[in-house]
């Protein structure tokens, strides 16, 4: 009984569930032994070679501990059913996601689902039919095999399991699982030819293909030159099945650049044009299973052809029909096309004359939201696709052709990407918002994006929804969408006014975030986005940006400082709550005194700027009677800074100074300074 109770607190499941097991059986037996008592008397006289009163303690000691273990089953009982009933409401919110087609998240939730409930079928089929929409197959067996597990009788984990066998041409496991179907159920047989059928061509076109391979080898491969593959291209009497065999042959004759000149000088590109078996299957718009295996061999034929060959990737582009399909293959939505098609695209983006022949010879393509759309892909493709995108950035050209759709294509879908960035690929997305970004660095794409009231929604949506999420990912998304945020606050237009005080309220939030880079980039829109309105100065002061500004200024590096003096000088200019806080909260100015010393012009010139403003609260000039300022503004002013804010903000200051507490007059008589006040004194009066 020692080693039940011990088994039951075990952290161990399995020995956890022995345990349980095992306290359930007897319980049960227990019952049964007392109602068999009350049914029939028998004779239960024996002899106790043991002392009563041992007997007697034993007999407490079980009765005790099987009170405390029905106990514990009734509380598990309970808490089963409290588990049962959050894994089913975390089945609908998976099956809601589902039909969205938003697997991942699918696949998240069904998970949490299982960690409730751990012998739920359901969870498992439901699981391992997204992972098949997401095309891990194995994954979808696994989860699978626990439902049958859970249920030896279940029909939809035998039918998914033969459908993820197929996909990686188990045929004969494949064939296992579906007979299994109407061994279950009889009536099932309309299901079970058609599954069954299903195999055997898919069994037979891979036999077909085999053979068509053989064929076309016709004795010796390794014998086979790039001349005499192509010349079997010539046969105009094969089905597809012999071509496909025949390009991989082609594929791996061209290894080198003599192999490549080869295909090219025996007008290799030619077979897309001559033959009208392959122009038909790679040009077809629904593709059968044969036609894109057709078209994956071509693309891969066409890789192997055009690496490191700046010819061969100029003829290949130049094609009409290549050129033309191109874009169509991205948005097949078939998943091997789109791979090989990015593959291929990857190979022009990665140097400056493919970019260029992209850029000019699919001058009507528009790649930034076709590019754009990976993005929700889970797989190597969003990065492929991304890096594509940020290649294609460097072209002068590309800009030029993203003005023209970006409004009408590829900001309506950047905006959907945003509002859903909890459901997409959140490393993908956050490169993608970096390249946008990066565009944003031309004034026309970035005057567009900042006067679209949906993209600021959709950023400050995003930076709002960061508090729920912790992942290192999403993370990533807030830090870049703060990045675009700060390139979009160069503009200045009514949008953005009526955007201030929300966008600000939640940077002030960010000031908090445990990752700094997130914390001064906040800090760095908070230093744009005040500028655009008195509201959103209003509400900050209010949630003491000025005391947090000063706690980062006294441990922030260069950037931080940059950033947060300028928060201080914007809202010191107009507000006195403000300048009443900074000489409240930076005794002495011993913060700012430290900023005059900084080697980073723009820094000196905001300090100065923002020390004269607050000079106007009474006693400020005052508290600085013991300290070099008249000297340090003196310096500045006099100065030969390469910036001349630096100067006047300087000279602005000390005047400002002298004028508020007349007794610096002497320290700068002592200083020789008067003509450089004099020559200030236009500055003050302008301000």
């Amino acid at each position: 009984l020692a080693n039940l109770v011990q088994g039951l607190s075990s952290t161990d499941p399995a020995v956890k569930e022995k345990a349980i097991a095992e306290t359930e059986k007897r319980l049960h037996d227990q019952k049964t032994s007392q109602e068999e008592e009350s049914k029939t008397v028998v004779n239960r006289t024996v002899i106790n070679s043991q002392s009563s009163d041992t007997t007697n303690a034993e007999a407490v000691n079980t009765d005790g501990l099987l009170a405390v273990l029905e106990k514990d089953a009734k509380e598990r009982a309970e808490l089963r059913k409290r588990n049962e009933h959050i894994a089913n409401a975390l089945k609908e919110e998976g099956n809601d996601a589902f039909r969205k087609g938003h697997y991942v998240l699918a696949v998240q939730r069904y998970t949490q689902g299982l960690k409730k409930i751990r012998d739920k079928q359901e969870l498992y089929t439901n699981r391992a039919q997204a992972y098949m929409k997401m095309q891990e197959y194995e994954k979808a067996i696994s989860d699978c095999e626990w439902a049958l597990k859970c249920n030896e009788k279940c029909i939809k984990a035998y039918f998914l399991m033969g459908k993820a066998h197929l996909a990686l041409k188990h045929y004969s496991e494949s064939r296992q699982c579906y007979e299994k179907i109407l061994q279950i159920d009889l009536q099932k047989e309309s299901l079970f030819k058609d599954c069954m059928n299903e195999v055997n061509l898919e069994e037979k076109r891979m036999k077909d293909e085999e053979r068509a391979m053989k064929e076309v080898q016709s004795g010796n491969p390794a014998a086979l030159s790039v001349k005499e593959l192509l010349k079997k291209m010539d046969r105009p009497d094969q089905n597809i099945l012999y071509y496909t065999g025949a390009i991989r042959l082609l594929t791996g004759a061209v290894k080198d650049c003599t192999e490549k000149t080869l295909f090219r000088i025996n007008n290799g590109f030619s077979i897309l044009k001559d033959n009208e078996v392959i122009r038909r299957g790679f040009c077809a718009e629904r593709k059968t299973s044969a036609e894109v295996d057709l078209s994956v061999s071509l693309l891969t034929l066409w890789q192997a052809v055009c690496s490191g060959n700046e010819e061969n990737q100029r003829l290949l582009l130049t094609h009409p029909d290549v050129s033309a399909q191109l874009p169509k293959l991205l948005s097949s939505g078939i998943w091997e096309i789109q791979k090989e098609t990015l593959a291929l695209i990857s190979l022009y983006s990665e140097n400056e004359n493919g970019r260029r022949l992209l850029v000019r010879h699919q001058g009507q393509t528009k790649w930034l939201p076709i590019l754009m759309m990976f993005v929700s892909s889970t797989d190597a493709r969003a990065s492929s696709a991304m890096n594509i995108l940020s290649d294609l950035t460097q072209e002068e050209r590309f800009k030029i052709q993203c003005r023209v759709s970006l409004s009408t294509d590829a900001l309506p879908l950047f905006t959907q990407l945003l509002t859903s960035a909890k459901l997409v690929n959140q490393a993908a997305l956050a490169q993608c918002i970096g390249i946008v970004g990066n565009l944003c660095a031309d004034a026309v794409i970035r005057k567009q994006m900042a006067e679209c009231r949906e993209c600021w929604q959709a950023c400050t949506k995003l930076v709002g929804e960061s508090f729920d999420v912790s992942s290192h990912k999403y993370q990533d998304c807030l830090f870049a969408v703060l990045g675009l945020m700060m390139n979009l606050l160069l503009e200045s237009n009514m949008t953005i006014q009526d955007f201030a005080v929300d966008i600000s309220g939640s940077c002030m939030s960010l000031l908090r975030h445990e990752d700094g880079r997130i914390v001064t980039r906040a800090i760095g829109v908070l230093s744009r986005i005040l500028q655009a309105s008195s509201s959103a100065v209003e509400e900050a002061v209010k949630g003491g940006v000025v005391k947090k500004m000063i706690k980062f200024l006294k441990t922030g590096g260069e950037i931080t400082s940059n950033y947060g003096i300028k928060t201080l000088t914007v809202c010191t200019r107009s507000n006195r709550q403000a300048q009443e806080d900074l000489v409240k909260t930076d005794k002495g100015f011993s913060v700012l005194l430290k900023l005059l010393d900084s080697e980073n012009e723009m820094i000196v010139g905001n300090a100065a700027c923002c020390l004269g403003q607050c000079l106007v609260v009474p006693g400020a000039a005052t508290s600085l009677l013991n300290s070099n300022i008249v000297m340090i503004l003196l310096k500045h002013a006099g100065g030969d800074a390469t910036r001349t804010s630096v100067q006047e903000n300087a000279a602005i200051a000390l005047g400002k100074l002298c004028v508020a507490e007349p007794r610096h007059l002497f320290q700068l008589r002592k200083l020789n300074g008067l003509a450089i006040l004099n020559s200030s004194v236009k500055y003050v009066h302008s301000t």
